[in-house]
C-alpha cells in the first residue's frame, strides 16, 4: 500500500497496492525500518540475524494491520428481538420511532456500570485483534446525556490506554433525538452544540464530531449547525450520510469539510461528485445493507467517479453486530463489485486516511508503526474468495506479536 500517505488512493490506484514476493520486512523498536526481498534484507542485515526474533511467514499473506474506520465500539446490551422483529416485516426506522432501535441501545447503556462498558467493549477489542484489526474508530451516541456521553468517551480513552489496538474517538451526542424531546428537537441540538461539545474539546475526549443526518433524526440543517459548532472547537466533521433515502448528506459532508461521509447507500449522484471534488472519504458499511436486507451502497460508481473509498464494519448491537472486517471485505466484492485489490486498500491505507492516522499506519513502509497482519494463505485472492472465514494467523501491533497461530498471546 506504498505511496499513499499523503492522499488516499483513488481510482485506478486503488488496485494498485504493490505486491512484493518472497518480501522481508525489518522492524525495530516498534516501527518498520526498510522492506524488501528478503535475499537483500539477509545480505544487509546478516551480522544482527543471529540476535533477532524471526517470524516465518513462509507460504503466507503478508498486509498491513486492517484498519476499521467506523465502529459504535462502546455500547452495552443487544437487540436481538429486533432482528428477529425485521424478519417478519418491520422496518429499522419503525423499530426506531416506536422506541427501540438506538434508543434501547441508549437505555442499556445509560444503565450499565462504567466498569460493565469497560469489560463489554475489552472483549470486543480483543475480537477485532483476533480478526487482524490494529486501529479502531470508536464513536459515543448511546448516551444522549453529557454524563452518559462522557462516560462512553472516557471509556474508550481508557481502553486506548490499556489495549494494543490504537483507537480513535469521534464524539457523536447527535446520534438520535431522546425520546422525551422528540417534540423539540431544536433544544436538544442546542444542548449537544452549547453544552457537549465544548465539555467533550474541553476534556480532549475526541478528534471528530459525528451527526447522523437522516429524515426523522437530524435534518441537514441541524446537522451543519452541530458540525460546523464542533469544528470551532477543534473537533473535525464527520457524517452519517444518506443511509435509508437522500438526504444530501453527502452534498453537506463536502460542504463542511468532512474528513469522512459514511454509509452512502442512497447518496446522490451530486453528493458523489462533491465528495470527490472535496476530497471526502466514502466509508461503506456493507455489513449493515447485508443485516438491515437493504441496497448496497454504490461503490463502483463511487470509486470511478474519484472518491476514496474505505470500507468498515459499522460494529454496532442494532444494524451491524459483527467484528469481522475480513467478512466485510467478502461484502465489498460480493455486493459492491469491487476488486480485491480495492478491498484491501479500503481497509489499510484509505481507512487510515477516514480517521486522520494514515501517517502512521495503513502501509507497509519505513516509518511507519510495525503493524502488520499475516494472514495463512497463499494470495491476498483468497482472502476475498473463501467468505466468512477467519484467516489471521499472526497479528503484530507496533512491532508486537499480539495473536499467534490464531489465538491471542
Amino acid at each position: 500500500m506504498a505511496g499513499h500517505s499523503d492522499k488516499p488512493a483513488k481510482k485506478e490506484a486503488m488496485s494498485d497496492i504493490t505486491i512484493l514476493e518472497h518480501g522481508s520486512i525489518w522492524i525495530e523498536d516498534g516501527k518498520i525500518v526498510e522492506v524488501g526481498t528478503d535475499a537483500e534484507m539477509r545480505e544487509k542485515y546478516q551480522g544482527q540475524l543471529d540476535s533477532v526474533t524471526e517470524i516465518d511467514a513462509s507460504g503466507k499473506t503478508v498486509t498491513p494491520g486492517l484498519i476499521d474506520p467506523h465502529t459504535h465500539l462502546v455500547h452495552a446490551g443487544t437487540r436481538e428481538n429486533e432482528y428477529a422483529m425485521r424478519l417478519k416485516g418491520k422496518t429499522y426506522m419503525e423499530i426506531m420511532e416506536s422506541g427501540g432501535g438506538i434508543h434501547a441501545t441508549t437505555r442499556a447503556t445509560q444503565a450499565a456500570s462504567y466498569e460493565t462498558l469497560y469489560e463489554a467493549s475489552k472483549k470486543r477489542l480483543d475480537k477485532f485483534l483476533l480478526h487482524g484489526v490494529t486501529t479502531v474508530e470508536a464513536k459515543s451516541g448511546y448516551g444522549l446525556t453529557l454524563e452518559h456521553e462522557l462516560k462512553q468517551l472516557k471509556v474508550a480513552e481508557q481502553l486506548r490506554q490499556n489495549h494494543p489496538i490504537d483507537i480513535v474517538s469521534t464524539f457523536m451526542g447527535a446520534h438520535a433525538v431522546p425520546l422525551d424531546e422528540k417534540r423539540n428537537p431544536e433544544a436538544f441540538v442546542t444542548r449537544v452544540v452549547e453544552e457537549m461539545i465544548p465539555e467533550v474539546a474541553e476534556r480532549k475526549l475526541a478528534t471528530f464530531n459525528d451527526v447522523f443526518c437522516e429524515r426523522g433524526v437530524f435534518t441537514p440543517e441541524q446537522s451543519k449547525r452541530v458540525l460546523e459548532a464542533g469544528k470551532q472547537y477543534g473537533l473535525t466533521p464527520k457524517i452519517h450520510a444518506d443511509e435509508i433515502e437522500p438526504y444530501a448528506g453527502a452534498e453537506l459532508a463536502a460542504e463542511v469539510g468532512a474528513i469522512s461521509a459514511d454509509h452512502l447507500l442512497e447518496a446522490s449522484d451530486a453528493g458523489i461528485k462533491a465528495m470527490a471534488e472535496k476530497e471526502v472519504v466514502g466509508v461503506l458499511l456493507p455489513g449493515t445493507a447485508f443485516f438491515l436486507m437493504a441496497e448496497f451502497a454504490p461503490a463502483r460508481k463511487m470509486i470511478d467517479a474519484g472518491v476514496a473509498v474505505a470500507l468498515s464494519t459499522d460494529q454496532n448491537p442494532g444494524s451491524s453486530p459483527t467484528i469481522s472486517l475480513p467478512f466485510i471485505m467478502n461484502l465489498g466484492c460480493l455486493k459492491m463489485n469491487m476488486t480485491p485489490e480495492e478491498v484491501l486498500t479500503a481497509t489499510t491505507i484509505n481507512a487510515a486516511h477516514a480517521i486522520g492516522c494514515a501517517g502512521e499506519a495503513g502501509s507497509l513502509e519505513a516509518g511507519k508503526k510495525a503493524d502488520i497482519t499475516i494472514f495463512d494463505v497463499p494470495n491476498y485472492l483468497t482472502l476475498s474468495y473463501q467468505y466468512g472465514m477467519n484467516h489471521v494467523d499472526t497479528v503484530i501491533k507496533s512491532g508486537k506479536q499480539l495473536v499467534v497461530e490464531g489465538r491471542l498471546q
